[in-house]
C-alpha cells in the first residue's frame, strides 16, 4: 500500500477540489461503518486456480512479477516492494478466481473477526508462515483476512527515468531510452469485484473489514435508488493510502472483473505494454488516465482471458476525505486515452453472459429491469 503523511496546513472544506463532481446528499449512504469489526490495512493478495501452472508463470514474468515460491501444484508471485506476495496461483481443472486476501494490522485481530463472524483461525501455507480467518461475503466469494509471520524483502526497483519539465532541465548531454522489457511489478494495488448484491457486499466490507468508500457512481435518473459502484479504500487515520483498494459495482455476475499492479512510471507502463504486444498478448484497454483515482493504467488480458493491469501515479487519500458521488457513464472513466472497449466493459454479446442476465434478473438481488437498462445506458454514454 502507498502512503503518505497529509499536510493539514491548508484548510479544507467539504467537497472543495474533490475527487468526483459533488457530495452525498442528506440521506445517503455516509461510505463507513461508526463500529467496524477490525480494519484491514490493506490487500494482502488474490487467490486463482488455473490449470496449467507453467503457462501462468510465463505470462506472470512477462507481466512483471518475480516468482517468490513454486511447487507442483502452487505459485506464489511477488512484487519489488517488501511484504506479503501479490497472488497465489493453485492447480485446478478450469482457471476461475478464488478470493481476496486482506491483510490485519495485528494478530488479535484474527481472534476478533474469528469471535464476531463465527469463523476459526487456521494456518496457511504462505512463504513465511501466518494465519488466516476465511468468510463468504454477501455475493458468496471467500474472502480470507490473514497476518503473516515474515514479510518478504524487497527486490532491486526499476528505477524512474529522469525526466525535463520546461525550465526544469534535469537531464543534459543525455539520451532517454527506456528499455523494452517487463515492466516490474511494485506490489498489488486493488481488486474489482461485480456483485448482483452490491448495497449488501457494500455493507459487509465496510462493517467487517473497516474499509471507507472514497468515491460513488450512480445511475442517471436513479440516484434516489442508490449508488451502483463505489471505490472503496483502507482506513488508516491521518495516513494517506490509496483510493481505492477494493471496488464494487452492480451486475449480473459475482467475482473477479480485474486487479491492477504497481509500476514505477508511465514510461514503465509503455515499454512494458510494447514488451506484452511483441509477445502476441491482448491489450483490453490503455494507455490512459482515469478519474476516479488518477491512475495512469494500462489493461491486459492473460492466457486464461483474466484482466490485469500496469497502474502508477494513483491518488492517496487520509481518512478525512468523505465520499465524492458521480454519474456513471462510460465516458466518466477516463480523462484521456483511446475510447474504452467492449472488451474492458464486458459488453460483448454471448450466450453466456445473457444466460447470466437472466439469471440474475430472476434472483433476489438488486438487479431488475430498470437497473439492467441504467446499466447499459451507462455504458453506453
Amino acid at each position: 500500500m502507498s502512503r503518505t503523511p497529509v499536510n493539514r496546513a491548508a484548510p479544507q472544506t467539504p467537497h472543495q477540489d474533490l475527487h468526483s463532481e459533488q457530495g452525498a446528499l442528506r440521506g445517503e449512504h455516509p461510505g463507513r461503518s461508526r463500529n467496524p469489526v477490525i480494519k484491514v490495512v490493506d490487500l494482502a493478495w488474490l487467490e486463482f486456480e488455473k490449470p496449467d501452472l507453467d503457462r501462468a508463470e510465463v505470462f506472470a514474468r512477462d507481466f512483471g512479477f518475480a516468482t517468490a515460491a513454486r511447487t507442483e501444484e502452487e505459485l506464489w508471485l511477488r512484487g519489488t516492494f517488501a511484504g506479503p506476495p501479490c497472488m497465489v496461483i493453485r492447480r485446478g481443472r478450469a482457471s476461475r478466481f478464488i478470493g481476496p486476501a486482506f491483510r490485519a494490522a495485528e494478530r488479535a485481530d484474527l481472534d476478533r473477526l474469528a469471535r464476531v463472524t463465527g469463523s476459526t483461525v487456521r494456518d496457511i501455507h504462505v512463504p513465511g508462515g501466518g494465519q488466516s480467518v476465511t468468510m463468504l461475503d454477501p455475493s458468496g466469494l471467500p474472502v480470507r483476512v490473514v497476518h503473516c509471520a515474515e514479510q518478504l524483502p524487497a527486490l532491486p526497483e526499476q528505477p524512474p527515468l529522469v525526466l525535463n519539465f520546461g525550465t526544469d532541465q534535469r537531464r543534459t548531454n543525455a539520451t532517454q531510452r527506456p528499455p523494452r522489457e517487463p515492466s516490474r511489478i511494485q506490489r498489488l494495488g486493488h481488486v474489482v469485484l461485480e456483485t448482483p448484491v452490491f448495497a449488501r457486499t457494500l455493507d459487509w466490507y465496510l462493517d467487517t473489514l473497516g474499509l471507507i468508500v472514497s468515491d460513488f457512481l450512480f445511475l442517471d435518473g436513479q440516484r434516489g435508488r442508490g449508488p451502483t459502484m463505489a471505490f472503496i479504500r483502507c482506513d488508516q487515520g491521518s495516513m494517506a493510502v490509496d483510493h481505492h483498494t477494493l471496488a464494487l459495482h452492480l451486475g449480473p455476475g459475482t467475482g473477479y472483473v480485474h486487479s491492477a499492479y504497481q509500476v514505477t512510471d508511465l514510461d514503465a507502463i509503455g515499454a512494458g505494454g510494447e514488451y506484452l504486444a511483441e509477445r502476441g498478448y491482448q491489450r483490453s484497454w490503455g494507455i490512459g488516465r482515469h478519474i476516479q483515482g488518477s491512475q495512469l493504467f494500462d489493461y491486459w488480458r492473460d492466457p486464461d482471458h483474466f484482466m490485469v493491469e500496469h497502474f502508477a501515479d494513483g491518488d492517496l487519500f487520509s481518512c478525512d476525505l468523505e465520499p465524492g458521488w458521480a454519474p456513471m457513464s462510460a465516458s466518466g472513466l477516463a480523462q484521456w486515452g483511446p475510447p474504452v472497449t467492449r472488451d474492458f466493459l464486458g459488453t460483448n454479446p454471448s450466450p453466456a453472459k445473457l444466460r447470466e442476465v437472466m439469471t440474475a434478473l430472476r434472483g433476489d438481488n438488486e438487479l431488475d429491469p430498470a437497473r439492467l437498462l441504467g446499466l447499459m445506458k451507462a455504458m453506453s454514454s
